[in-house]
């Protein structure tokens, strides 16, 4: 399994036609707080991705949210009528997603040819007009427009369901 890389993330997104965003490249970044320095000042929504899995180990749950907001899982499962949720393991990670913890974004679905990963989007963020993520490498943040994210997700195919937490 190849690990994910930024220059995939671009090149998607050029096929897409999605053009208008912005990157900052930066020191590698192994915190969000370190994330948040480089980009301090800067619009745009601090993301988590959560990677989940269900207790199957063959269900795999992706949560975009803000990062400041706790992640309640009981609340996740009674809405999504997901069982037994936990955080995926870093062999998960690489598995699905070809990337290694704290580099978790909405691209490493890029990597995810068994397409068993359901999309969740916080209704918390879905208004905000700029979501980051770290684009497959912790050493850019990627500035990009709320539509733009949902667009791409939906032509991956991986069209989020926007749930309350």
């Amino acid at each position: 399994m190849s690990m994910g890389t930024y220059q995939q993330v671009k090149d998607e997104l050029k096929k897409l036609g999605i053009d208008d965003y912005d990157v900052v490249d930066h020191p590698a970044a192994h915190t969000t707080a370190e994330a948040d320095e480089y980009i301090a000042g800067r619009p745009g929504v601090r993301t988590k991705t959560m990677f989940l899995r269900g207790k199957k180990k063959k269900k795999f749950y992706m949560v975009i949210m803000d990062d400041k907001k706790p992640m309640d899982f009981h609340k996740f499962q009674d809405l999504t009528g997901a069982k037994r949720v936990s955080m995926a393991h870093p062999e998960d990670l690489e598995e699905q997603l070809g990337l290694a913890p704290g580099i978790v974004s909405p691209f490493g679905l890029l990597n995810n040819t068994a397409h068993n990963v359901q999309v969740y989007i916080d209704q918390d963020i879905v208004d905000e007009p700029i979501q980051t993520f770290h684009p497959n490498e912790n050493t850019h943040t990627i500035f990009i427009q709320t539509p733009d994210l949902i667009k791409f997700l939906k032509e991956e195919d991986f069209a989020p369901e926007i749930i309350d937490l």
